[in-house]
Protein backbone atom coordinates (compact mmCIF):
# COMPACT_ATOMS: atom_id res chain seq x y z
CA UNK A 1 0.00 0.00 0.00
CA UNK A 2 1.13 3.39 -0.42
CA UNK A 3 1.08 6.41 1.29
CA UNK A 4 -2.00 7.41 3.06
CA UNK A 5 -1.04 10.63 3.54
CA UNK A 6 0.82 13.53 0.89
CA UNK A 7 3.20 15.74 2.36
CA UNK A 8 4.44 19.02 0.71
CA UNK A 9 5.52 22.40 1.41
CA UNK A 10 5.32 25.73 -0.08
CA UNK A 11 6.26 28.78 0.58
CA UNK A 12 5.76 28.72 4.60
CA UNK A 13 2.47 26.51 4.28
CA UNK A 14 2.68 22.69 4.82
CA UNK A 15 -0.07 20.77 2.75
CA UNK A 16 -1.61 17.37 4.69
CA UNK A 17 -3.70 15.32 2.45
CA UNK A 18 -5.45 12.30 3.29
CA UNK A 19 -4.94 9.75 0.52
CA UNK A 20 -7.18 6.89 0.74
CA UNK A 21 -10.07 6.85 -1.90
CA UNK A 22 -12.80 7.57 -2.44
CA UNK A 23 -13.58 8.29 1.10
CA UNK A 24 -10.60 9.29 2.81
CA UNK A 25 -11.52 6.96 5.97
CA UNK A 26 -8.57 6.64 8.61
CA UNK A 27 -6.90 3.56 9.72
CA UNK A 28 -4.41 2.96 12.02
CA UNK A 29 -1.67 2.91 9.21
CA UNK A 30 -2.95 7.09 8.38
CA UNK A 31 -3.38 7.87 11.83
CA UNK A 32 0.54 7.19 12.13
CA UNK A 33 1.59 9.17 9.02
CA UNK A 34 -1.02 12.21 9.97
CA UNK A 35 1.34 11.82 13.10
CA UNK A 36 4.54 11.72 11.82
CA UNK A 37 3.37 14.88 9.86
CA UNK A 38 2.26 17.04 12.35
CA UNK A 39 5.56 16.31 14.03
CA UNK A 40 7.60 17.52 10.79
CA UNK A 41 5.72 20.47 10.33
CA UNK A 42 6.53 21.26 13.91
CA UNK A 43 9.97 21.16 13.90
CA UNK A 44 10.52 22.19 10.60
CA UNK A 45 11.48 26.03 10.83
CA UNK A 46 10.23 27.11 8.13
CA UNK A 47 6.81 25.76 8.04
CA UNK A 48 4.95 28.31 9.85
CA UNK A 49 1.03 27.58 8.43
CA UNK A 50 -0.71 24.01 8.23
CA UNK A 51 -3.56 23.24 6.35
CA UNK A 52 -5.15 19.49 6.06
CA UNK A 53 -7.35 18.57 3.29
CA UNK A 54 -8.84 15.56 1.67
CA UNK A 55 -7.98 13.67 -1.88
CA UNK A 56 -10.51 14.43 -4.62
CA UNK A 57 -13.30 15.68 -5.18
CA UNK A 58 -15.91 14.16 -2.90
CA UNK A 59 -14.33 13.77 0.74
CA UNK A 60 -12.19 15.59 3.04
CA UNK A 61 -12.62 12.30 5.62
CA UNK A 62 -15.35 9.71 6.08
CA UNK A 63 -13.80 9.47 9.46
CA UNK A 64 -12.27 5.99 10.71
CA UNK A 65 -12.94 3.41 8.60
CA UNK A 66 -15.74 1.26 9.82
CA UNK A 67 -14.59 -2.17 8.75
CA UNK A 68 -11.57 -1.90 10.45
CA UNK A 69 -13.51 -1.21 13.46
CA UNK A 70 -15.47 -3.80 12.55
CA UNK A 71 -13.05 -6.23 12.57
CA UNK A 72 -10.67 -5.15 15.46
CA UNK A 73 -11.14 -6.66 19.24
CA UNK A 74 -11.91 -3.89 21.73
CA UNK A 75 -8.58 -3.65 23.15
CA UNK A 76 -7.06 -2.69 19.67
CA UNK A 77 -10.51 -0.08 19.77
CA UNK A 78 -9.53 1.63 23.07
CA UNK A 79 -5.81 1.89 21.69
CA UNK A 80 -6.81 3.55 18.49
CA UNK A 81 -9.14 6.12 20.00
CA UNK A 82 -5.98 6.63 22.61
CA UNK A 83 -3.86 7.34 19.45
CA UNK A 84 -6.03 9.45 17.66
CA UNK A 85 -6.23 11.80 20.69
CA UNK A 86 -2.63 12.03 21.07
CA UNK A 87 -2.04 12.80 17.25
CA UNK A 88 -4.87 15.69 17.66
CA UNK A 89 -3.94 16.78 20.88
CA UNK A 90 -0.44 17.01 18.57
CA UNK A 91 -2.01 19.32 16.58
CA UNK A 92 -3.65 21.49 18.59
CA UNK A 93 -1.18 22.06 20.72
CA UNK A 94 1.38 22.70 17.86
CA UNK A 95 1.63 26.52 17.91
CA UNK A 96 1.13 27.18 14.05
CA UNK A 97 -1.81 28.23 12.60
CA UNK A 98 -4.01 25.29 11.31
CA UNK A 99 -6.96 25.45 8.69
CA UNK A 100 -8.71 22.44 8.14
CA UNK A 101 -9.58 22.47 3.70
CA UNK A 102 -12.56 20.67 4.19
CA UNK A 103 -13.16 19.96 0.18
CA UNK A 104 -16.03 17.80 0.53
CA UNK A 105 -17.98 15.64 3.10
CA UNK A 106 -16.65 15.85 6.98
CA UNK A 107 -18.52 13.31 8.93
CA UNK A 108 -17.54 11.35 12.00
CA UNK A 109 -13.59 11.49 12.27
CA UNK A 110 -13.93 13.54 9.41
CA UNK A 111 -15.59 16.27 11.33
CA UNK A 112 -13.28 15.48 14.62
CA UNK A 113 -9.87 15.98 12.54
CA UNK A 114 -11.56 19.84 11.44
CA UNK A 115 -12.08 20.49 14.87
CA UNK A 116 -8.81 19.77 15.97
CA UNK A 117 -7.75 22.99 13.59
CA UNK A 118 -7.87 26.34 14.27
CA UNK A 119 -10.18 27.55 11.11
CA UNK A 120 -12.33 25.90 9.04
CA UNK A 121 -13.41 26.41 5.20
CA UNK A 122 -15.34 24.39 3.44
CA UNK A 123 -16.49 23.93 -0.25
CA UNK A 124 -19.79 25.68 -1.19
CA UNK A 125 -21.49 22.19 -3.09
CA UNK A 126 -23.72 19.67 -1.78
CA UNK A 127 -21.02 17.78 0.96
CA UNK A 128 -22.44 17.19 4.45
CA UNK A 129 -20.65 17.75 7.69
CA UNK A 130 -21.56 16.63 10.82
CA UNK A 131 -21.37 14.22 13.19
CA UNK A 132 -23.45 11.18 12.57
CA UNK A 133 -21.71 8.12 15.05
CA UNK A 134 -25.16 7.47 17.00
CA UNK A 135 -26.45 5.77 14.22
CA UNK A 136 -23.54 2.81 14.45
CA UNK A 137 -24.30 2.92 18.00
CA UNK A 138 -20.89 4.60 19.14
CA UNK A 139 -20.10 8.45 20.20
CA UNK A 140 -18.02 10.45 18.30
CA UNK A 141 -14.55 8.75 19.80
CA UNK A 142 -12.01 11.07 18.33
CA UNK A 143 -12.53 14.14 20.58
CA UNK A 144 -15.63 15.62 19.01
CA UNK A 145 -17.87 15.27 22.31
CA UNK A 146 -15.36 17.60 23.65
CA UNK A 147 -14.53 19.95 20.54
CA UNK A 148 -18.22 20.52 19.34
CA UNK A 149 -19.32 21.79 22.83
CA UNK A 150 -16.12 24.05 23.13
CA UNK A 151 -16.99 25.45 20.09
CA UNK A 152 -21.05 25.65 19.92
CA UNK A 153 -22.21 25.35 23.99
CA UNK A 154 -22.95 22.04 25.42
CA UNK A 155 -27.14 22.09 23.99
CA UNK A 156 -26.50 22.97 20.46
CA UNK A 157 -23.72 20.62 20.21
CA UNK A 158 -25.85 17.42 22.37
CA UNK A 159 -28.85 17.95 19.78
CA UNK A 160 -26.46 17.91 16.99
CA UNK A 161 -24.68 14.53 18.14
CA UNK A 162 -27.47 12.90 19.39
CA UNK A 163 -29.66 13.39 16.24
CA UNK A 164 -26.88 12.63 13.88
CA UNK A 165 -27.65 16.01 12.20
CA UNK A 166 -25.69 16.43 8.58
CA UNK A 167 -25.31 19.71 7.56
CA UNK A 168 -24.64 21.94 4.48
CA UNK A 169 -21.90 24.01 3.98
CA UNK A 170 -24.00 27.00 4.35
CA UNK A 171 -25.86 25.66 7.12
CA UNK A 172 -22.46 24.45 9.48
CA UNK A 173 -21.29 28.36 8.32
CA UNK A 174 -24.37 29.83 10.00
CA UNK A 175 -24.14 28.07 13.23
CA UNK A 176 -20.40 28.77 13.73
CA UNK A 177 -19.35 25.50 12.79
CA UNK A 178 -17.25 26.66 9.89
CA UNK A 179 -15.51 29.77 9.78
CA UNK A 180 -15.65 30.15 5.26
CA UNK A 181 -18.07 28.59 2.63
CA UNK A 182 -16.05 29.31 -0.68
CA UNK A 183 -17.19 28.06 -4.19
CA UNK A 184 -14.42 26.31 -6.17
CA UNK A 185 -14.80 24.34 -9.49
CA UNK A 186 -12.50 21.84 -8.13
CA UNK A 187 -10.76 20.69 -5.35
CA UNK A 188 -7.70 22.23 -6.31
CA UNK A 189 -8.91 25.08 -7.41
CA UNK A 190 -10.66 25.41 -3.63
CA UNK A 191 -7.17 24.18 -1.99
CA UNK A 192 -5.41 27.00 -4.29
CA UNK A 193 -7.44 29.49 -2.29
CA UNK A 194 -7.06 28.37 0.67
CA UNK A 195 -3.35 28.38 0.15
CA UNK A 196 -3.34 31.52 -0.62
CA UNK A 197 -5.00 32.45 2.53
CA UNK A 198 -2.86 30.63 4.44
CA UNK A 199 -0.06 32.77 2.74
CA UNK A 200 -1.68 35.77 4.30
CA UNK A 201 -0.20 34.81 8.04
CA UNK A 202 3.03 33.57 6.49
CA UNK A 203 6.47 35.96 6.66
CA UNK A 204 7.12 38.37 5.55
CA UNK A 205 3.51 39.57 5.16
CA UNK A 206 2.16 38.18 7.73
CA UNK A 207 3.50 37.51 11.65
CA UNK A 208 3.42 33.51 12.50
CA UNK A 209 4.27 33.84 15.82
CA UNK A 210 1.43 36.09 16.70
CA UNK A 211 -0.74 33.33 15.36
CA UNK A 212 0.95 30.63 17.44
CA UNK A 213 0.81 32.86 20.23
CA UNK A 214 -3.31 33.49 20.24
CA UNK A 215 -3.28 29.83 19.26
CA UNK A 216 -1.49 28.99 22.59
CA UNK A 217 -3.60 31.41 24.50
CA UNK A 218 -7.07 30.25 23.32
CA UNK A 219 -6.69 26.74 23.85
CA UNK A 220 -4.72 26.56 26.85
CA UNK A 221 -5.90 29.78 28.38
CA UNK A 222 -9.61 28.59 27.77
CA UNK A 223 -9.14 25.62 30.13
CA UNK A 224 -7.79 27.75 32.82
CA UNK A 225 -9.41 30.39 35.10
CA UNK A 226 -9.71 33.77 34.05
CA UNK A 227 -6.74 34.87 36.24
CA UNK A 228 -4.57 31.89 35.02
CA UNK A 229 -5.80 32.58 31.41
CA UNK A 230 -4.55 36.44 31.54
CA UNK A 231 -1.31 35.09 33.16
CA UNK A 232 -0.48 33.62 30.80
CA UNK A 233 -1.46 36.19 27.78
CA UNK A 234 0.51 38.30 29.38
CA UNK A 235 4.17 35.98 29.45
CA UNK A 236 2.73 35.24 25.42
CA UNK A 237 2.62 38.91 25.18
CA UNK A 238 6.01 39.45 26.67
CA UNK A 239 7.87 36.81 24.63
CA UNK A 240 6.15 38.61 21.70
CA UNK A 241 7.35 41.89 22.86
CA UNK A 242 10.96 40.59 22.77
CA UNK A 243 10.62 39.12 19.34
CA UNK A 244 12.37 40.94 16.04
CA UNK A 245 8.36 40.60 14.41
CA UNK A 246 7.09 43.01 17.33
CA UNK A 247 9.94 45.55 16.61
CA UNK A 248 9.19 45.61 13.42
CA UNK A 249 5.59 45.93 13.58
CA UNK A 250 6.15 49.21 15.84
CA UNK A 251 8.74 50.36 14.11
CA UNK A 252 6.85 49.93 10.55
CA UNK A 253 3.81 51.80 12.33
CA UNK A 254 5.18 54.41 13.50
CA UNK A 255 6.91 54.91 9.76
CA UNK A 256 3.99 54.79 8.65
CA UNK A 257 5.04 51.51 6.20
CA UNK A 258 4.12 47.61 5.98
CA UNK A 259 6.41 45.60 7.93
CA UNK A 260 8.29 43.16 6.78
CA UNK A 261 8.09 40.03 9.18
CA UNK A 262 10.80 37.21 9.69
CA UNK A 263 9.06 35.15 12.04
CA UNK A 264 11.54 35.58 14.74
Amino acid sequence: MGALVDYSTEKGVAIVRFHDPPANAYTYEMLKELDAYILEARFDNDVQVIVLTGHGESFFSAGANINMLREADPVFKYYFCLHANETLLRLEHTPKLCIAAMNGHAVGGGLEIALACDLRIARAGDSKIGLPEAALGVLPGTGGTQRLSRLLGKGRAMELMIEGTKLSADEALAMGLVNKVWPAESAADFLRKVVEYAHRFTAPAGAPLVAGKIKRAVQSGLEMSMEQGLALERELQASLFASDDAKEGLAAYGQKRKPVFRGR
